[in-house]
């Protein structure tokens, strides 16, 4: 087996994510103690939980489980399911079934390390880059052109992973008509869907409208539950999902139990929560607005489509790698410099940074944030 290279984001945060003062680059939505999840169960769920039998559990996932699951799309059942052991679980396996050493994929940038590195040491692999001048858009023609004949794999993540831009509709529709026409098949991070500013317009998931679409979901980012470790591939192909179930027999066999039953609870609570984690992103990117509202000459602001991140751009004249590593040793506040999502595939922006708005406790990091500026002025 190929060694698969350092991954920088979570090198990055090994490092910090837990000695950090103020974690202001988290890419997951608030989360909550077990008392409180359980207090949105049903008497029969939480008697589930609290009398269930700590032993082995179904390879796709809980049945009603991934019934509860099929319920969050349009037009799916439970049998269109298959879950994984966190959203990393599902990008490794639907990777693995799809492509091979003939294969060639595309992969938008920047991204999510696994995205890009996992298709890239499989197969040969394209970058096509979202552009900042267009809202992060995708130009479809980028996608068009990169087509070859053994191309099997289009992969896009949106709300994206780190700038919180979502695709048009229209250019969503026009890659899924591209993408049949070539018979190539999608996978989609969309484990942001539903987190965002009240009243974000999210695309409609793969699976639902393309026969050759993969969801990815997950419980960790909209939900702010990722210590539950439940993640999900929906898609109308029973026979790859069938082969993605035959990996996870190599990879973690089967969830969690308990987790299992406490993501059961919290799609149940689903509208309650997201609108609780959008009210909390509403009020921190006013927040935010006002501190680059202040900062116009160290920062040029846009704020995101949907998720609960954004990528500004830093102009200060040490560079975003100065500026993040001085920031975090010296005043504790912790962002994702740019650099952690450079590409093998082409280029990507070196003068952004990854900040969150999806947690409490901003304030209190803001001001850190601010006082760090002050002290460095020249």
């Amino acid at each position: 087996m190929p060694t698969l290279p350092d991954f920088r984001l979570e090198t990055h945060f090994s490092k910090w994510e837990f000695k950090a003062r103020y974690h202001m680059t988290a890419s997951d939505a608030e989360t909550m103690t077990l008392p409180d999840l359980l207090a949105m169960a049903s008497d029969e769920d939480r008697a589930g939980f609290e009398g269930m039998a700590l032993g082995y559990t179904e390879t796709f996932g809980a049945p009603d489980l991934r019934d509860v699951i099929a319920g969050t799309f349009a037009d799916q059942s439970a049998s269109n399911i298959l879950c994984f052991a966190g959203a990393s679980e599902g990008i490794f396996a639907a990777n693995s079934v799809l492509l091979d050493a003939d294969s060639h994929a595309i992969v938008v940038t920047p991204n999510y390390q696994s995205h890009e590195t996992l298709p890239h040491m499989i197969c040969s692999a394209t970058g096509v880059p979202l552009d900042p001048d267009d809202n992060w858009s995708l130009d479809i023609d980028r996608i068009a052109a990169a087509i070859q004949p053994n191309t099997r794999l289009v992969t896009i993540n949106f709300p994206h992973n780190p700038t919180g831009a979502i695709l048009p509709l229209d250019r969503y529709m026009a890659l899924i008509d591209l993408c049949r026409k070539h018979g190539i098949w999608i996978l989609h991070d969309e484990i942001f869907n539903g987190l965002g500013p009240t009243g974000t317009q999210h695309l409609p998931f793969i699976a639902d409208v393309y026969e050759r679409g993969l969801s990815l979901g997950v419980m960790s980012k909209s939900y702010g539950l990722p210590g539950l470790r439940i993640g999900w591939i929906a898609c109308q192909d029973r026979e790859v999902l069938s082969k993605m179930e035959r990996l996870k027999h190599y990879l973690s066999i089967c969830n969690s139990g308990p987790s299992e039953r406490l993501a059961l609870i919290a799609l149940k609570a689903r509208d309650q929560i997201l609108a609780r984690n959008n009210a909390i992103v509403d009020q921190n990117l006013i927040k935010w607005d006002a501190f680059f509202a202040r900062h116009p000459d160290l920062f040029d602001w846009r704020r995101p489509d949907g998720s609960c991140m954004a990528f500004p751009r830093y102009k200060g004249a040490e560079g975003v790698e100065e500026f993040c590593r001085a920031l975090v040793e010296d005043s504790g506040v912790l962002f994702l410099p740019s650099t952690i999502y450079r590409s093998d595939l082409g280029p990507t922006p070196t003068d952004r940074f990854r900040l969150g708005c999806g947690r409490k406790g901003l304030d209190e990091g803001l001001a850190a944030l601010e006082a760090h500026i002050q002290r460095n002025r020249p």
